[in-house]
């Protein structure tokens, strides 16, 4: 007799080939967009470090010769300053790329795509560090690294959210996504508690290891990315639709070994437009310019704010702002749920933010509570931030960018999304540059303007107000498109072509 199967087994067995697709799909994107977070953390943890040299050390100083004070240049008055000027060459650089980056991955195998931007990443990320080992003193060569990162690290975002949307469908993208978005968190601690492991010993390392992560990352995407559903009568279809459609045939339009097809060539203008053109696309872009802005000031300055507030090391605050992302991680899955059930988007990010604006009050009084509070005040105030804006980001912006005005061109979601998280990007570079010339003068002018973007985040929302209050109108967002495009005329006969053909499958 043959031995009985074993549950674990029969389990694994009964789902097919696609189910294991998706599940492949959804982990792997997630961790690669974990090791893109993880690379950008560090920096907000060797922040404190490279100032408190300075400060701890001076004393010292005057006694030993030998003992360098600090980290130049930023042992001068103006080291905040000087600090957020690297944030904004980043973040400057990110925001400006983002808007190329989901049009150029429109038309390129996204798992090419994304490995060249990973490894590339890895390199500049580990550059920053190298500037620790060989004793590298020049601003210049960070801010010129720190643009360089933030260029390449736009491959990430379209392409993951691309991979994603492909794969699944609108039933529970709110819940789904919401757990997908944790990676921006999980991402954010493991950066946290990776650099703040050699931030007092070697914060080169800090950057380096990072670095290697994500470089290795990429190579896995490489080898093991499925980009969307795999059919062999794609390539025909396309081929088809683009010469009923009368326009010139893409050469790059079947790429059997990244799973990726392409139909026809649209120009740059096209694509922002059928994108601008989307109801709700411009409302939830400055609603997420605003939210990110939050968001983002938070990652790049919350350790340094509690180093000098609650007069911790930076490693122990490094450690304690992880709890700001863990907070993020139940809020953004907490939104998603609310929304699926509410089949609300925009109401579901208007009451988060309405409620974070007092919790922001409140954090800016932190240096009067004691830990307790503050580990509360974390985790809540993480939620109410982060919530908004993974919402936006992953579920509004695959909503908007898979909506039936675009007659089924899923492909058009990369453009979507960057035009939201380009637009949200400005915002993360205006933050992070605006914390660091309004701390000089006190760190409660830093939490009025994040209150002031709180604010006006949820104004940006409440334009939708038609759909919010119940009429028609972007909520769970709408969309209604121009005349028909290239593309739309493209994807339309697409459809038509798969339509005359299924008689024979």
């Amino acid at each position: 007799n043959m031995a009985p199967v074993p549950p674990g087994i029969r389990l694994l067995v009964s789902f097919n080939r696609d189910q294991w697709y998706r599940a492949l799909t959804f982990a792997l994107t997630f961790l690669l967009y974990t090791s893109f977070h993880l690379s950008r953390k560090p920096i907000s943890i060797v922040k404190s470090e490279l100032h408190r040299n300075c400060s701890s050390a001076t004393e010292l100083a005057t006694v030993a010769s030998n003992v360098d004070c600090s980290w130049k240049p930023f042992d001068k008055s103006n080291y905040k300053q000087l600090l957020g000027a690297m944030d904004y060459s980043f973040l400057c650089a990110y925001a400006v790329g983002m808007y190329l980056s989901g049009i150029i991955g429109e038309r390129l195998p996204i798992r090419l795509y994304l490995t060249v931007g990973m490894l590339t990443s890895g390199l500049f990320t580990c550059l920053f560090g190298l500037g620790y080992v060989y004793n590298i003193h020049n601003l210049t060569f960070y801010i010129v690294v720190q643009v360089a990162n933030g260029l390449v690290q736009t491959t990430g975002w379209p392409s993951v959210v691309t991979c994603i949307g492909n794969w699944f469908g609108k039933g529970r993208r709110g819940l789904i996504m919401g757990l997908w978005n944790s990676h921006t968190s999980v991402g954010n601690i493991l950066g946290s508690l990776i650099a703040g492991y050699w931030v007092s010993s070697n914060w080169g390392m800090s950057f380096i290891v990072p670095g290697l992560i994500i470089a290795a990352m990429g190579v896995v995407c490489f080898l093991f990315l499925i980009e969307r559903k795999f059919s062999p009568l794609i390539g025909r279809l396309s081929e088809h639709a683009c010469r009923n459609a009368e326009l010139p045939l893409n050469p790059g339009i079947f790429h059997p070994s990244s799973l990726l097809f392409d139909c026809c060539h649209v120009s740059v203008s096209e694509a922002v437009k059928g994108g601008l053109f989307l109801q709700g696309v411009i409302e939830f872009s400055l609603s997420l310019l605003f939210a990110k802005l939050v968001s983002y000031t938070f990652l790049f300055w919350l350790p340094l704010y509690i180093t000098k507030a609650a007069h911790l090391d930076a490693k122990r605050a490094g450690d304690l702002s992880t709890l700001f992302d863990v907070g993020g991680i139940v809020g953004g899955v907490l939104a998603g749920v609310t929304s699926d059930k509410l089949g609300k988007r925009a109401s579901t990010c208007a009451v988060m933010l309405l409620l974070a604006a007092p919790m922001l009050y409140g954090f800016s009084m932190i240096s009067e509570f004691g830990l307790g509070p503050t580990i509360g005040m974390l985790l809540v105030c993480g939620g109410l931030v982060n919530g908004p804006y993974a919402l936006i980001t992953t579920a509004v912006s695959a909503d908007l960018g898979t909506h039936k005005s675009l007659k089924g061109n899923a492909r058009a979601l990369s453009t979507v999304t960057a035009i939201i998280d380009g637009t949200g990007s400005v915002g993360a570079a205006v933050g992070p540059l605006l914390a660091g010339l309004l701390s000089a003068g006190g760190w409660h002018r830093v939490f009025y303007m994040l209150m002031t973007a709180d604010f006006l985040a949820l104004l940006a929302l409440l334009h939708t107000h038609t759909r919010l209050w119940g009429g028609p109108g972007p909520e769970e967002p709408q969309g209604t498109a121009a005349a028909p495009t290239v593309t739309h005329l493209c994807v339309l006969s697409l459809s038509r072509s798969q339509e005359e053909t299924s008689i024979w499958t």
